[in-house]
């Protein structure tokens, strides 16, 4: 009986379930969702998180810019760091290697001795087709897989002499995500809204380092710095460091530098083409790039030269259109507006809203709606009523003043300056209007080129900046591959270097995907108006391609009569001699007028090069005749036509500028 006890208390032992652990409610911050989902903001690997940083840096500096209306000036710089400089930045000290085994690079005696044996065999290959004059294929050498103790290191640098920031705002404005100053509803060059707080992130999780701020605004007589980084967990700023030094050059603008691990080699090419795509859409603007590292001949300085100092206007913030508002944005306009009442309201919170519109619609929404009532007292169920009225009326579209398209004329300054192809026609369409936004298209095709490959190259902007990735699904691609005819405009596809540029404005572009890369083909306003710029710029250029045909035609024709000249000469000339004996000897009596010709060909008043000039006036004087018949039958008679826009006066410059797609006049007062 003893012995029966402990196994009953075994077998007693717990079978009982375990309760489970209670949930607990969590929250994350803004900081913390974009830390953990890096690749919504184009953060997906190193060698893009470069990418992207460059590009948020950039795009700020030209925004801040502009908005001071100062021709923009922006530096950047990427330094490559070592390891072992990055290391003593950080205060680490490099250790050398205990245990191999534990290290990913490792190569145990087997798979080594595998590895050469392959490499032998391979190099005995290649010096037996060397012997047999074959051509020997480089073999490639095994790249060694980089783990995390090896990753890439990069200081990046950004200067620009834009509106620079008050000093008290800047930790906010770098160390808590969604703040800013960009949220109205205009025209941004931003995707997120984020800027350089992601790269202030993706700098944290990478090297713990923090960012780096000078700036100062226009007058002030000190610069801020300020050195901080942001508690991803609070979604606030961190603040190493925050003061003022003197400003005894009266310098303005912004200076931001971050330390983040990236890959140069990988995506060199992306942030060149970058670069250069940003000069071809901002000609007034003007940067260098440097990237420095310690082995000399990976060094590159590329300068993009300023072509001209016409800026497009500054993007104004506008109102809503009645037809693009959701029920949650009329109850946010609800709870932020001044306005007592409802009529009040609807005029003053959304475009296209007169007071006899606002009449009728208010009459139209039942009869527990006034003009007077109080428009904080609406209730749920009142605003759904506003919104289902809202999309199903009819207002007038809204217009495109608030939008700040780059212009023909910079566009084509900028395709020439940076391809410098043989012709270039450019387009800018009127504002349209997609889901209650305005948008406007400009376009420009370009044949020929330096650095321009055969075939369409395709360039894409979006608020006037690059879009570089997921070109395969974007509406301008597909127009131009699919909906575009060239050989109709006398465009070889496959063989003539053909660029094709596409720039769309809007208060809200209408991307597709997590890293807003591409824009949909599925609005049909937008498809219809890229393929209408694009055929406006192959109509013009056809004129072109067509006198240029004409011109190589006429001179063959010309190449082709002349090279008979002579012989056509000697032998005339040769029957003219045998007549004028004849006529002479009174053998063969001739007419007056021949009788005189002949005359003087017996005199050598007519002589051989006399016949050669008078036939090869004639050549001249039959080739432009057929060449001006070939050219009416065509219908080419001259020049597209183009418009010339001239701006309103006012009392701020001492000029005014007459603007046209190819070239701008300015007049000084």
């Amino acid at each position: 009986m003893e012995s029966e006890s402990p196994i009953e208390t075994k077998k007693g032992k717990s079978k009982t379930p375990q309760k489970a652990k209670e949930s607990i409610l969590k929250q994350k911050s803004p900081a913390e969702f974009f830390a953990e989902n890096k690749n919504i903001a184009g953060f997906d690997n190193p060698g893009k998180c470069l990418y992207t940083t460059v590009r948020e840096l950039v795009e700020n500096a030209l925004d801040s810019a502009e908005s001071i209306s100062e021709l923009p000036v922006v530096d950047i710089t990427i330094e490559e760091i070592a390891k072992s400089k990055f290391n003593s930045m950080i205060g680490l000290i490099d250790r050398e290697r205990v245990d191999e085994e534990l290290y990913d690079d490792y190569e145990t005696a087997k798979a080594r001795e595998k590895r050469l044996a392959k490499e032998a065999r391979a190099q005995e290959i290649q010096a037996k087709n060397a012997a047999l004059g074959k051509k020997v294929k480089e073999h490639a050498v095994p790249k060694s897989i980089k783990g995390r103790g090896e990753a890439s290191f990069y200081r990046v640098t950004c200067r620009d002499n834009g509106r620079g920031m008050p000093h008290d705002d800047i930790p906010n404005m770098f160390g808590r995500v969604l703040s800013g100053t960009k949220y109205g509803l205009k025209q941004t060059r931003g995707k997120f809204g984020l800027g350089a707080k992601m790269a202030l992130i993706w700098s944290k999780m990478s090297t713990g380092l923090p960012i780096e701020i000078s700036s100062s605004m226009r007058g002030q007589s000190f610069i801020s710095f300020c050195r901080l980084d942001i508690d991803i967990h609070r979604n606030i700023p961190h603040i190493h460091l925050n003061e003022k030094h003197d400003n005894k050059d009266r310098w303005h603008g912004a200076e931001i530098q971050v330390v983040i691990e990236g890959n140069w080699t990988t995506y060199r090419s992306k942030i060149l083409h970058y670069m250069r795509q940003m000069a071809v859409i901002t000609p007034y603007a003007q940067f260098l790039f440097k990237f420095v590292s310690d082995a000399p001949d990976k060094n590159v300085t590329i300068k993009f030269a300023r072509r001209t100092d016409v800026m497009p206007p500054v993007p104004v913030e506008t109102k809503h259109h009645p037809s693009s508002v959701d029920i949650l944005l009329i109850k946010r306009l609800i709870s932020e507006t001044s306005k007592q009442n409802l009529m009040q309201f609807l005029q003053h919170e959304f475009v296209n809203i007169g007071k006899s519109l606002a009449e009728r619609l208010i009459g139209e929404m039942g009869p527990e709606f006034s003009p007077k009532m109080a428009v904080k007292s609406l209730t749920d169920q009142q605003i759904v009523r506003i919104h289902q009225l809202f999309r199903q009326a009819k207002f007038d579209d809204p217009s495109g003043d608030c939008l700040s398209p780059a212009g023909e004329y910079n566009l084509r300054l900028g395709i020439i300056k940076e391809l410098h192809p043989d012709m270039v026609a450019t387009y800018s369409g009127s504002a349209q209007v997609f889901e209650g936004h305005p948008f406007i298209v400009e376009a420009g095709v370009s044949v020929g080129g330096k650095d321009v490959k055969q075939g369409l190259n395709i360039f894409r902007f979006a608020n006037r900046i690059p879009l570089l990735f997921e070109q395969g699904g974007d509406v301008v691609t597909r127009t131009a591959l699919k909906r575009i005819i060239w050989s109709n405009y006398k465009i070889n596809q496959t063989q003539d270097k053909i660029g094709v540029f596409v720039s769309i404005v809007s208060t809200k572009i209408p991307f597709k995907g997590t890293g807003k890369e591409y824009i949909g083909d599925d609005i049909s306003e937008i498809a219809s108006a890229v393929k209408s710029a694009i055929q406006q710029c192959c109509i013009q250029l056809k004129s072109k391609i067509v006198k240029r045909m004409q011109a190589r035609e006429q001179q063959e024709r010309k190449r082709n009569l002349s090279k008979y000249i002579p012989d056509a000469t000697n032998a005339v000339y040769d029957v003219l001699k045998e007549m004028a004996k004849s006529h002479a000897s009174k053998k063969k009596r001739y007419e007056e007028v021949d009788g005189d010709i002949l005359q003087k060909v017996s005199d050598e008043l007519i002589t051989e090069e006399t016949l050669k000039e008078k036939l090869t006036q004639h050549v001249e004087k039959v080739d432009y005749e057929m060449a001006l018949e070939y050219a009416t039958q065509s219908g080419v008679s001259e020049e597209p036509r183009e418009d010339i826009y001239l701006q309103s006066l006012d009392g701020k410059s001492n000029f005014f500028d007459f603007h046209s797609p190819i070239f701008v006049f300015r007049l000084f007062l």
